[in-house]
């Protein structure tokens, strides 16, 4: 099973936000990113678990875990003209941009800080994670096993 990363700023969208939703849940939506957009179309499962991460703030870090609730179909942000996600170029009837829903597993017992994964980057286990690797922006980005495991056992 491949594990995931969900970025976030929690500002416009964070955890909490997340938590006070109905069933905890809600669509993953915005992506604009074509790599990410592959990913959330062809390769996330239901029932796979991802990290949820708060970026562009004071302390970014992974702050908890989602279960992928429903797999990849159509954002329809981006077919809304006043929606800040709006594509102009994307059409209903050929998407060109995914989104899944997430479902809040639990919030972790405290903030896995990117400096501290970072510092940490040259241990093989996170190596190749894709969040410590210079010039990765992604906002969403599989995680391995091995690297899910890693990082728990940091909390």
């Amino acid at each position: 099973m491949t594990c995931w990363l969900f970025k976030s700023e929690p500002d416009v969208f964070g955890i909490d936000d997340l938590a006070a939703q109905p069933g905890q849940t809600d669509h993953w939506d915005g992506v604009r990113n074509y790599q990410a957009r592959n990913f959330m179309r062809d390769r996330m499962k239901k029932g796979e678990l991802g990290f949820f991460y708060h970026s562009n703030t004071k302390v970014p870090g992974i702050v908890g875990i989602v279960e992928i609730a429903r797999e990849g179909y159509p954002d329809h942000t981006a077919f809304d003209p006043e929606d800040p996600h709006y594509d102009p170029k994307s059409d209903p009837d050929n998407p060109r941009w995914i989104m899944v829903d997430v479902k809040l597993v639990r919030k972790l017992e405290r903030t896995i800080t990117l400096t501290e994964l970072k510092e940490l980057a040259g241990r093989p286990e996170l190596a190749e994670f894709p969040l410590v690797r210079k010039g990765n922006r992604l906002s969403v980005m599989p995680v391995t096993e091995e690297q899910w495991e890693f990082v728990l056992g940091l909390e």
